[in-house]
């Protein structure tokens, strides 16, 4: 509760640094504000509380995954001085909506009654709709806010329709009474309107995490978005959704098995096999990186259905490291399309000759997103597939296995490009700050995946 006033209050500020025309101070205030309640929030650990008659609850996995979703944004905003180093205008409106949106987040991750969760998922979905068209001169910006608006609109329909349900079956939207009543009609069979809204609801999440069939908007959206906050929308808001179905199936169905689970275990299949099987076909980074976010949604999707004493630090981790191997190339596209003018593969050419750290910080990024050892990654998938096969969904591993084997296809593409094609002579252009910062990303992705134990066992 403490992070999300901390980051309300931050929010605010930012807007009334934008009033008093304090143009250089809003990032140094943003970037301590977000360890001050990076710090706020790590506090809480082991302090489990009900707030509101449970409308939140306070618990090590909220806390966790808020943790890591207040990390990314930093690191997010450690690369925006670069990205809007020709941008001339007042920046507060987009820093301060940034904020916002990572408050609908977190507020997300610690939900406990379905109303909450719908706030939290409003407050960030309208946030974002505002962030996909702030490149107001880009027709892709206008064309990518107008589909996510329409299509994100639409889906809130379904999940307030199922959320409606649930309550009109379960006589609550407490997350706790909700399970008491599944256990009590397990047995015999949930009734057809829980079964109905249960359905609804899980669409209305799939589409926030871009969980195929419900996926068709996140490549058009994340190529059209302005490309810092693509790198926000493909993590922290992934991890946000993500971290709200697995608090939502991890307390109404734990030790529950039915429908809804190989419902689950179907869409993550086919997630995993489009994601990965599109990704080879694109021309380019950034809508690669759209379908390899895809990709991982199905990956994250497997511990809806294993869930274990392992399941909750398993999906940590993975959250841990895709989001910061996924910021990592982000931070590369940036200075790319920068310098080269576009990000297609042919602009990546001969960049390990005179880039070498920018060249060794996407090789490596692509490295752990594929699943290559001893990468952060690789880690991350072991877990989860572990976690899986413990609980017998081999079928399903084999799938992502194979998934994870296509996905050399498309990750390797610009690491043959930046070290087997000839050299195009263009620097990319870096300060030292700049690049420090993706070096701090490369290592800690080799450090994860070295010493995985820094996070496992946390929750």
């Amino acid at each position: 509760m403490n992070s999300i006033i901390s980051l309300s209050v931050l929010g605010v500020l930012v807007l009334f640094l934008g009033i008093l025309k304090k143009k250089t101070w809003l990032l140094p205030v943003i970037l301590v504000g977000l360890l001050v309640s990076l710090v706020i929030t790590v506090l809480n650990w082991n302090m489990n509380r009900n707030l509101f008659n449970s409308m939140l609850i306070i618990d090590n996995t909220g806390i966790a995954f808020s943790a890591v979703m207040i990390f990314s944004t930093f690191l997010i905003f450690m690369i925006a001085s670069q990205y809007y180093s020709k941008v001339t205008r007042p920046l507060d409106d987009i820093y301060a909506i940034m904020i916002f949106a990572l408050v609908g987040a977190v507020l997300m991750s610690y939900y406990g009654n379905l109303i909450m969760l719908f706030i939290g998922i409003e407050t960030l979905s309208i946030a974002l709709y505002v962030l996909a068209g702030s490149h107001k001169e880009a027709i892709t910006s206008n064309e990518a806010t107008l589909k996510y608006f329409l299509l994100g609109s639409f889906m809130s329909g379904f999940l307030l329709f199922g959320i409606a349900l649930i309550y009109g079956s379960s006589g609550s939207f407490d997350l706790y009474k909700i399970h008491y009543f599944v256990a009590e009609h397990a047995a015999m069979g949930l009734p057809p309107m829980f079964k109905a809204g249960l359905f609804l609801l899980i669409i209305g999440l799939s589409f926030k995490i871009a969980i195929a069939p419900f996926h068709f908007w996140a490549p058009d959206v994340y190529e059209g978005t302005p490309t810092l906050l693509t790198a926000f929308m493909a993590t922290v808001v992934k991890t946000a959704s993500v971290v709200a179905m697995y608090r939502f199936f991890s307390i109404t169905f734990f030790g529950i098995h039915g429908v809804w689970e190989m419902t689950v275990a179907i869409l993550a299949g086919i997630t995993i096999v489009i994601g990965n099987v599109t990704g080879i076909y694109q021309p380019n980074l950034k809508r690669m990186l759209a379908y390899s976010s895809i990709s991982h949604s199905g990956y994250m999707m497997l511990a809806m259905v294993a869930f274990s004493t392992r399941t909750g630090n398993a999906l940590l981790f993975y959250s841990v490291s895709y989001s910061v191997a996924t910021i990592a190339a982000f931070a590369i596209l940036i200075l790319v399309r920068e310098s080269r003018g576009n990000d297609y593969f042919g602009s990546f050419n001969g960049l390990g000759k005179n880039n070498r750290i920018e060249a060794f910080t996407l090789a490596v990024s692509m490295l752990s997103l594929t699943g290559i050892p001893p990468l952060a990654g690789f880690i991350g998938k072991y877990f989860l597939f572990a976690a899986a096969i413990e609980q017998g969904w081999l079928w399903l591993v084999i799938i992502a296995i194979a998934g994870s084997a296509v996905s050399v296809g498309y990750y390797f593409k610009p690491i043959i490009a930046m070290y087997f094609r000839e050299d195009q002579g263009t620097l990319l252009q870096s300060g030292p700050s700049y690049k420090a910062h993706i070096l701090f990303l490369t290592l800690l992705t080799i450090l994860l995946g070295f010493l995985p134990f820094l996070l496992s066992g946390l929750i």
